[in-house]
Formats: structure tokens, C-alpha cells, sequence
């Protein structure tokens, strides 16, 4: 296994995050021990989470993938060998602290005190803000409309509010996620200006369909330790070649809630994809392995958020550390970037 520094604490987690948004939908808690029980074999040391996961979010599995996890830390006593991340949801449907604004002192102590309960541990080593509380693009979203007309809360009373959460033991860093450069920009000035604590990471999607974070962002990342936590680095499965051909394998994301992943339903996913399984099949590598080496290897990037819904595809998504990329497939893959610019940003 690889390692990289947390932003720039001393903390180095594993270049594979294990994710766990599927556990309590797609996977019992059974498969979800064994997951567990394999990544921290491998080496991985650091696992993402959040209170509102299973995906997608309703309110009958609101918590149950944190409910999971803490479960396996209660029968393997193992809470202390893992880098345990989980996030605060930003505006939500009102089954999640009556919806609203989300970031005030009253809504991060009621969703941390849910969280450090369900996880049965005393301090979460990453807290993230899920997402933006302010009106602006996130979720692929594009064609940005600027509206200041909604309340969100400043971003110093935020960092505040998780200071007081710092100062009590209870968490120890905090990140971002699905943030902008302009908001990554502002927290980071207003924790130095203000003596408060500092964001350490940005978990935001990028992969071979949506590389839009290294415009802007990936800089930022870099000179100010701050990276990338990436998310969807095989954009639900298209860059495994599961989907190839029109197909939607049996309980896969697409089978089961397409209608929720229209992020990726887009005109030229299809072209982009089939062009990167070539360059795969013509270097003998696994496409899954070939993608996810692929965001592991960008200096912005701090580690890949892997998830997988059966042992078969955990085990190859791991296996993607030992993978060797060549000048020649990497210059292959950024000819594709070029006919076919982020075609699921």
C-alpha cells in the first residue's frame, strides 16, 4: 500500500480510501465486516463515511452505514488502527435535522453527537462538510446562476462552531466536499486571518470522465496541502467496462437506481468510455486498475475513494497500487480527455 500525508499534518493515510456508501443498500453488514476485514489486511488505513450514507439517501437508511461500521469497530476493537472519516450533511430533506441550513452551532452538534454514536467511537479523525450550505454548483451541475437571496452560514462562524468540536477531543481534522475552488480558497484564508482550524482536504469526483477539478482546484490543492480526496474514480462503474454495450448488470448502481446517477447519463460517455477500455485492452491492463492508477498517481491527489459491492471487485480495485502506468498509456488517455473533454463533469 501507498501513503500520503493528510493536508499538512503528520497523519498519513493509505492512497486507497475505503468507501462505505453502499453497506445498509446494495450490502449487508455481514459483507461489510468482510470488506473491512480485507482493506485494513491490504494495508488501507482509511475509511470515508457519512451520516446520511446508504446511498441513494432516504430516510429508512438514514445513519445505517455508520451504524455498520461502528458495529465491526465494537466486535473487532479495532477503532484505533483506522483513519475514520465521516461528514455533516449540508441543506437536506427534512428528515435530516428538519432540512434548512445545516452548519450552525445546533445542527453540527446534534449530526457529530449522531455520528460519534452510530460509529461507536469518542472522535471522528475527519469531519467533512458535505456540501456547500450557499447556493452554487455541485453534483455536476453547470451553468452557474449566482443567488444570494438563501441564509447560509459564514464560513468563520462555521469553522467556529467545528473549533469548539477540535478543542473538545471530538474531532481532530476537517475537510471539504463537492466544494468550489473560490469556497476552498475562502475557508482556507479565513482560518489563517482568524487563527481557526484548517480545512485538510476536498473530497470532490474526478475521474477519466471528469477530470474539472484539475482546473482551478488541483493548483490550490498543491500549494496549499490541501488534496484531493476523489470520489467516483470509476464514475459508478462505467470505467470498470461493466456498462459497456448498453448492459446493466444485475443489482449494479444503474440497474437498481438509475434515475439517481443522471450525472453520467450523458452524450458522450459511451464514446469516452469505449476509447479507454481500448487503451486497457491494447496494454494488457484491467480497466478498473487502469483508471483508478490513474487518479492515484496526480500529485493533487491525496487518496481514491474506492467502493465495491462484492469481495471480487474489491480485491481488484486494491490490487490497482501495484499497477504501472506507461508515458505511452498515460498519453493515451489524455488523447481521449482531448476528443472527449469530461463528458460527466
Amino acid at each position: 500500500m501507498n501513503y500520503k500525508k493528510l493536508g499538512n499534518t503528520d497523519l498519513k493515510v493509505s492512497t486507497i480510501c475505503l468507501g462505505t456508501m453502499t453497506w445498509g443498500e446494495q450490502n449487508t453488514q455481514e459483507e461489510g465486516f468482510q470488506q473491512m476485514d480485507y482493506a485494513l489486511d491490504q494495508g488501507i488505513n482509511f475509511w470515508d463515511t457519512a451520516e446520511i450514507y446508504s446511498v441513494p439517501p432516504k430516510s429508512e437508511t438514514f445513519g445505517h452505514t455508520e451504524i455498520i461500521v461502528g458495529n465491526w469497530f465494537k466486535k473487532t476493537k479495532k477503532r484505533d488502527k483506522v483513519i475514520l472519516a465521516t461528514k455533516v450533511a449540508g441543506p437536506m430533506r427534512s428528515y435530516v435535522r428538519g432540512g434548512g441550513n445545516q452548519y450552525g452551532l445546533k445542527n453540527i452538534t446534534e449530526a457529530l453527537e449522531g455520528s460519534l454514536k452510530r460509529l461507536q467511537t469518542d472522535y471522528i479523525d475527519l469531519y467533512q462538510l458535505h456540501w456547500p450550505e450557499r447556493n452554487t454548483n455541485m453534483f455536476g451541475r453547470l451553468g452557474y446562476e449566482h443567488n444570494d437571496n438563501s441564509e447560509w452560514n459564514k464560513f468563520e462562524d462555521v469553522l467556529g462552531n467545528l473549533k469548539k468540536f477540535i478543542d473538545a477531543g471530538k474531532v481532530r481534522n476537517i475537510g471539504l466536499s463537492n466544494e468550489t475552488p473560490w469556497g476552498t480558497v475562502k475557508f482556507l484564508e479565513i482560518s489563517k486571518e482568524k487563527n481557526l482550524p484548517r480545512m485538510m482536504s476536498v473530497q470532490n469526483p474526478y475521474n477519466l470522465l471528469n477530470r474539472s477539478y484539475e482546473v482551478g482546484l488541483a493548483e490550490i490543492s498543491i500549494r496549499e496541502q490541501i488534496g484531493l480526496l476523489a470520489y467516483s474514480p470509476l464514475a459508478i462503474g462505467f470505467l470498470s467496462g461493466k456498462y459497456r454495450n448498453n448492459k446493466k448488470p444485475e443489482k449494479s448502481r444503474l440497474a437498481l437506481d438509475g434515475d439517481f446517477w443522471t450525472r453520467y447519463n450523458k452524450p458522450n460517455t459511451e464514446k469516452a468510455v469505449e476509447s479507454y477500455y481500448k487503451i486497457a485492452k491494447k496494454y494488457n491492463l484491467d480497466m478498473s486498475q487502469m483508471s483508478l492508477k490513474f487518479c492515484e498517481i496526480q500529485p493533487f491527489v491525496t487518496s481514491v475513494i474506492i467502493g465495491a459491492t462484492t469481495m471480487e471487485q474489491l480485491k481488484t480495485n486494491i490490487e490497482s497500487v501495484n499497477v504501472i502506468l506507461s508515458n505511452e498509456v498515460i498519453k493515451e488517455i489524455n488523447e481521449v480527455q482531448k476528443i472527449y473533454p469530461n463528458p460527466c463533469p
